[in-house]
């Protein structure tokens, strides 16, 4: 099974308030990262079995939003092995449950999901030294409880590769 780990897209900061943070919405800033992000995917013709999502509202938000842009047509399932206090059994408790697809993208927060992102590629309880940025996406092919990292993008990195691309098909002026 292939698992893309994507992180939520920008939200601002956190608020002191933990039942009106986990209301949070993605800013101007997220909701651009999440069209970069699913475009990209869409680009490398990723295909989805199953978007699953934490219950915090910026977490739901990015993973509708990735998916409409890849053109993903079902809804994102809920999950509270993705809340952001969730440990790594409710999260393999989870893979579990999704095993017998092809495909599966997991939503949720940091320090877990780098951590998960960790333990899935290294296999042992200290996990990998993976963080992921906001918005940032990470493709892990899984073998039974191990995985192997395939990439890692970042929101960043493709706001400038549209960007040279973008200025790369400009006409060029020539000059007299």
């Amino acid at each position: 099974m292939v698992v893309y780990f994507l992180r939520h897209a920008s939200a601002g900061e956190p608020l002191s308030d933990a039942r009106k943070d986990e209301n949070r919405a993605l800013d101007k800033d997220g909701i651009e990262q999440c069209g970069y992000v699913g475009r990209a995917m869409a680009a490398l013709e990723v295909e989805l079995d199953a978007i699953l999502t934490s219950p915090l509202k910026r977490a739901a938000q990015t993973a509708a939003l990735v998916g409409k842009e890849m053109g993903y047509q079902g809804e994102p399932v809920i999950d509270d092995a993705l809340r952001p206090e969730a440990g790594f059994g409710a999260f393999r408790s989870l893979l579990d449950r999704f095993d017998g697809r092809k495909s599966i993208m997991v939503v949720g927060h940091n320090p877990n999901l780098s951590e998960f992102l960790g333990r899935a590629i290294s296999g042992v309880r200290t996990g990998a030294g993976v963080e992921l940025k906001k918005g940032a996406v990470a493709k892990v092919e899984m073998s039974g409880t191990m995985g192997t990292l395939h990439w890692c993008i970042t929101p960043r990195m493709l706001r400038r590769l549209h960007a040279t691309a973008t200025e790369s098909s400009r006409p060029k002026t020539s000059r007299k």
